[in-house]
């Protein structure tokens, strides 16, 4: 329809209006006003609280401060320090020996439990992946006391062979403690990856004569390279962002700490936190873009999966006595930060000891008494981000998969594009937008008010949820819906009493990953927190481990974290299994038609 100047009044509004409403109907299709106003909806949420504060910073970056003339001259002035020189290098060199380090640990955890008959296999495969429970900076100050100079075991070294080993000296202590921590992704993965290969390949090749070593350096590890390399690629990320670790530590020259520092102590004009920002982001999709270079072109399909040809190999004796060995050792190095959060939040002095002089209950009495809003802070705030995430999730999951409408995959693509984004970044982007911008009901900025931490925790969860909602609603089958539809049902009472419930699993396993890492989120956190009542657990923490007697406090609230992420993680599963048990109810039923 032509609107041109010959229409006026009534008669030229009347046509812009069709105009529009077809336009619309074009984007949204016919039939899905509903989902298209859905999906309206958090195409703004994400770019309001997603695409434009990082937008923003990765723009100041390349900013003048003088003039505001867009320049590369930043970026010079950052090269051309040598403290950013330094913590640049730094960054890229913890990240780089992490991924060594937990590689070394993960590797032989991986490989004994999936191709021998191992006595605790299972056990072995739990205990690996607990140090995900506990995010690296709670573990630090524990580690410590166990590993620093003055620690557990360089005491006990001294005392029987003289020596001392700088386990925690420098960086030494950060790609320790994040190896810890994040090694179980490289485990998780290639176990995964192991099992599905065939194992009549294996099978073969120890027909023609290879054997140990060389069957596993030939043969077993490269057909298992894209869970390797999915898992190594994670831990990369993960170290390059961390910001807490480096901080507790005392480790001031890496990049994530900088421009914390930058930010808090200059402030938000600084151009040298938005320069570090940006860098930080481009290193995390260089971390993905290269995991998926390491593998394309490659063919790793095998003729069936995992669990055909050759069986799990029996071990002689001495194999499985130097295998236990190894195994023991790996999980004792491990499982460490536990131990030693566990018995500083019990002790009472611990310092130039093996052991704590003593054990009492003061420190979980005085945090539950006087620091109990930090429990009650991150329980609020990561549940209301998991339930949004969770909504949003299935949202954006049924947008994508359930419609037609023009551009929903940029939904996901956006979505999970906060994966790439590092929780400091965030955080700074969110106070370079949102500062000054008043909330009428409150009268004080976005970023001052506790509600943005929640939104931060939302947008850093929501691929996690995301992930699971989109695997779930993958798993029910679209002939469900559309009995439902056929028997009366409306397309909003079949969403809500037949594709909802028969997500739940996945919906639950969404809920609680995001609650428990939202639980324990630091990165966005410690940027957004402007009066410590609406500190959460992780600022918490962290505030009290920066004083030797908050030590003692600060422990017993790691012990909480890893509690309130353990016990969520547990009732998750006994609901995902009682799920699996329970046979997909009558459509007709469900329904209510």
């Amino acid at each position: 329809m032509n609107c041109g100047p010959g229409l006026t009044g009534r008669a030229h509004t009347s046509c812009l209006l069709n105009r529009l409403g077809s336009t619309a109907l074009n984007l949204f299709g016919r039939g899905q006003w509903g989902p298209g106003a859905v999906a309206l909806f958090l195409g703004l949420f994400l770019l309001v609280f997603l695409i434009i504060p990082v937008g923003k910073v990765i723009y100041v970056a390349f900013q003048d401060p003088n003039t505001g003339a867009l320049t590369l001259i930043n970026f010079i002035d950052f090269f051309n320090t040598s403290l950013f020189r330094e913590s640049f290098i730094n960054s890229f060199y913890v990240a780089s020996m992490s991924v060594v380090l937990a590689s070394v640990f993960a590797l032989p955890l991986a490989y004994f439990t999936t191709r021998f008959n191992f006595g605790g296999a299972v056990l072995i495969q739990t205990l690996g992946v607990i140090p995900l429970i506990m995010p690296p900076f709670v573990g630090a100050v524990a580690m410590l006391l166990l590993f620093g100079e003055n620690g557990s075991v360089n005491l006990l070294l001294g005392e029987w062979f003289g020596i001392n080993i700088p386990f925690m000296q420098g960086l030494n202590g950060v790609i320790l403690v994040e190896s810890i921590h994040y090694f179980p992704f490289i485990l998780i993965n290639l176990s995964a990856a192991l099992n599905n290969i065939d194992r009549a390949m294996e099978e073969s090749a120890q027909n023609l004569g290879s054997s140990g070593a060389r069957l596993f350096r030939r043969i077993v590890f490269p057909l298992a390279m894209p869970g390797y390399i999915a898992g190594a690629s994670l831990v990369f990320l993960k170290v390059f962002d961390d910001l807490g670790t480096p901080l507790l530590l005392n480790i001031n020259t890496m990049l994530a700490p900088q421009a914390y520092l930058r930010i808090t102590s200059i402030g938000i004009s600084d151009p040298m936190g938005y320069v570090i920002s940006v860098i930080l982001v481009a290193f995390s999709l260089l971390a993905l873009w290269t995991s998926f270079l390491a593998l394309r072109g490659k063919d790793y399909a095998t003729a069936q999966k995992g669990g055909g040809g050759l069986m799990k190999r029996d071990l002689r004796p001495w194999e499985k006595a130097g295998c236990y060995a190894v195994v023991i050792t790996i999980l004792l190095l491990v499982l460490s930060p536990h131990i030693g959060l566990a018995l500083l939040s019990f002790g009472t002095v611990w310092s130039y000891s093996v052991l704590p002089d003593a054990f009492t209950l003061d420190h979980y009495s005085r945090v539950f008494l006087n620091s109990s809003q930090f429990i009650t802070n991150t329980l609020l705030y990561a549940g209301l981000a998991a339930t949004i995430d969770v909504v949003f999730g299935t949202a954006i999951a049924y947008v994508v998969w359930r419609t037609k409408l023009v551009g929903r995959q940029w939904l996901d693509y956006a979505a999970m594009g906060a994966v790439a984004i590092p929780g400091v970044v965030l955080g700074i982007g969110y106070l370079r937008t949102f500062f000054d911008f008043n909330v009428p009901i409150i009268d004080k900025p976005l970023a001052s008010w506790w509600i943005i931490i929640v939104i931060a925790l939302t947008i850093r969860r929501l691929p996690y949820a995301l992930r699971a909602c989109m695997a779930a609603l993958q798993q029910v089958s679209i002939m469900l819906e559309e009995a439902s539809e056929n028997l009366g049902a409306s397309k909003r009472r079949t969403v809500i009493r037949i594709v909802v419930p028969l997500m739940s699993g996945g919906i639950v396993a969404g809920f609680v990953t995001s609650f428990a890492t939202a639980a324990v989120e630091l990165s966005a956190t410690i940027m957004l927190v402007s009066t410590e009542s609406d500190a959460p657990l992780a600022a918490g923490i962290y505030e009290f481990m920066q004083s030797a007697a908050g030590r003692g406090p600060g422990a017993a609230l790691g012990i909480i974290a890893v509690l309130i992420v353990g016990i969520a993680t547990y009732v998750s599963h006994r609901f995902i299994e009682r799920k699996e048990i329970e046979r997909t109810p009558d459509v007709a039923v469900v329904a209510g038609v």
